[in-house]
């Protein structure tokens, strides 16, 4: 499996500002990709958090296996962690939201109010690692396009302050990313789901990952997608060759073009075109 890495000077940076600005938040809300909640968990935020209030946001919940992350909701409850699924791009997460928030920090009202202290909007901090929804959570809370969002790893660059709704402060952050993969199969997660920039990684690589990964979890999906039969699943050679043949993916002389199998294969992937599925589950050892 090659090595991926990936740790821009910016996201050096972010660490810094991060720890600097922790002190003037109340509460962390820490967006995880709900399809693989493990590989975009980045450890080394525990270390910066340490005892600060926190809130586990599964976020993008409708592009995962709805089974798999009610498992997870329950993980971490199990362990004394709030979570929370949420879809950014539909509904409305702010109720529920500011719920929990107020449940989580009852001892902090309980203590500013003992102390003559008026009430106030809560304040919370929005870590994640890249692409992981961290903008478009926020636009959604906030009720504006406020933040700068999409779908390139590492676009929001400086910290933003953003007001929802007459409850909630929130303190929007970049990305970051570790500086090293311990478990390789977490970069490769990463990289299959759109975290890190393909330039730091082989497609090739990935897109068998991906494609292994979908013959074992979920085979008829991938069958349906491409109209294949059970014994053009026996081999990944015989998959790429089958999925090349389907989709014209050849070359001069009828030979197959695998690059062109391996990159319409991640589009599809990325584009959800084999339905809701979770790369993780709670058993997994990641």
């Amino acid at each position: 499996m090659n090595q991926i890495q990936w740790y821009p000077g910016h996201m050096a940076k972010a660490k810094r500002l991060v720890t600097e600005k922790l002190p003037l938040v109340d509460i962390v809300y820490e967006l995880l990709d709900a399809r693989i909640p493990y590989s975009s968990a980045n450890p080394m935020l525990q270390k910066i958090i340490e005892n600060k209030p926190r809130l586990v946001i599964l976020n993008k919940a409708d592009l995962a296996d709805p089974r798999v992350t009610s498992d997870f909701i329950s993980y971490f409850r199990d362990r004394s962690v709030y979570a929370y699924a949420v879809n950014s791009l539909t509904g409305n997460p702010l109720p529920e939201i500011i719920r929990l928030t107020k449940e989580i920090l009852t001892d902090l009202t309980a203590k500013e109010k003992a102390k003559g202290m008026k009430s106030r909007p809560f304040r919370g901090m929005v870590l994640g690692i890249p692409n992981v929804g961290k903008s478009q959570f926020i636009n959604k809370l906030a009720g504006k396009n406020k933040t700068k969002t999409g779908n390139i790893p590492g676009m929001t660059r400086t910290q933003t302050f953003l007001k929802a709704g007459s409850d909630l402060i929130l303190l929007d952050n970049p990305g970051i990313l570790w500086p090293k993969f311990e478990d390789q199969q977490v970069g490769m997660n990463l990289a299959l789901v759109g975290s890190i920039k393909e330039t730091t990684y082989d497609i090739e690589s990935v897109a068998r990952f991906g494609l292994e990964f979908l013959v074992r979890r979920y085979p008829e999906r991938l069958k349906t997608r491409y109209e294949l039969d059970q014994d053009q699943l026996a081999s990944l050679s015989d998959l790429v060759d089958a999925i090349g043949k389907r989709r014209g993916c050849l070359l001069p002389g009828g030979e197959i073009d695998i690059e062109r199998v391996y990159n319409l294969f991640l589009y599809d992937f990325r584009n959800q075109m084999f339905g809701p599925m979770s790369l993780e589950r709670v058993e997994t050892d990641v």
